[in-house]
């Protein structure tokens, strides 16, 4: 199952990513917002991280005007490895190095196509599992 959270500024493009989860038959629960009217990023950020924290999702799609306050919202709750990014290369990477569970997406810096080939690229990339990744994982772990 994928979370997925957007503040006003990123509920468009969230619809595309719907769109695209809805064509490749994925499971998903949207967490809100519901609409373009105005809200607050923290709350959708927070849903999506401890919906993955609390077993109910594998990963989040998270998406805000530039991808940097929800990211952030959802990095404050432990457990949660949430990625802004921008391009196909940082999904691949943050999926093999750090084993991301969120991406998070800025809808004014990013189109609908990257934005889908983002969450491809993310949800098609499995963990390296190379000894050095997981150590360094685990150090983000600790308090």
């Amino acid at each position: 199952m994928i979370g997925l959270g957007s503040d006003q500024a990123g509920y468009g493009l969230k619809q595309e990513i719907i769109k695209y989860l809805e064509e490749k038959g994925l499971e998903y629960k949207d967490y809100g917002s519901y609409s373009a009217d105005p809200c607050d990023y923290p709350v959708y950020g927070k849903k999506v991280a401890h919906a993955i924290v609390n077993g109910e999702c594998d990963k989040g799609i998270l998406i805000c005007g530039t991808g940097i306050g929800i990211s952030i919202a959802a990095n404050k709750v432990k457990g949660i490895r949430a990625a802004l990014c921008s391009d196909c290369f940082s999904a691949e990477a943050t999926r093999l190095h750090n084993d991301a569970n969120i991406v998070a997406m800025g809808a004014r810096v990013v189109g609908p196509g990257l934005a889908v080939k983002i969450v491809d690229t993310f949800l098609n990339t499995e963990f390296s599992g190379v000894e050095r990744h997981q150590r360094r994982i685990d150090m983000l772990e600790e308090e």
